[in-house]
């Protein structure tokens, strides 16, 4: 596998077809309470800053990683808010690539960093008020999003 993402070698071998893949995600609030949200490059809907998991890293690691990467925030996680999947959590790409999620929710807070996101992902971040959130890429509930706050 080299280099490659493992998401990458699995998609080589499978091709676009619908695919089951561990993922995270970070909820984050600002001190008013608001949801930390990613908006893709792609066009794509918003997302929480969130990720799959590579070979050899912990559920911690990835998640880390993935908000360092989407956000350019260092975070402390908390713990765990949920985990999330099945049939409503299924995804398709705008190339095409389906897969059906199974996401679990670490509740983090920002310890240090420039808020500058060091991948092509990212557009922008901004913090959501409860009711004026934008439509997100998967069904969270809303409730679980607000709840440790």
């Amino acid at each position: 596998m080299s280099n490659e993402s493992y998401i990458g070698w699995l998609r080589k071998k499978v091709g676009n077809g619908l695919i089951l893949s561990s993922s995270f995600g970070a909820v984050i609030h600002d001190h008013q309470g608001r949801l930390l949200l990613q908006e893709k490059s792609s066009g794509e809907a918003w997302s929480l800053p969130a990720g799959g998991i590579e070979l050899g890293e912990s559920p911690q690691e990835a998640i880390a990683r993935e908000v360092m990467e989407e956000t350019g925030y260092a975070i402390h996680i908390h713990g765990i808010l949920g985990v999330f999947g099945g049939r409503a959590f299924r995804y398709t790409y705008p190339n095409g690539d389906q897969v059906e999620y199974v996401v679990t929710l670490f509740q983090c807070r920002i310890i240090d960093g420039s808020g500058i996101p060091s991948d092509t992902e990212t557009k922008s971040t901004r913090y959501f008020g409860r009711h004026e959130m934008p439509e997100l890429a998967l069904p969270y509930p809303k409730g679980e999003l607000f709840r440790a706050f």
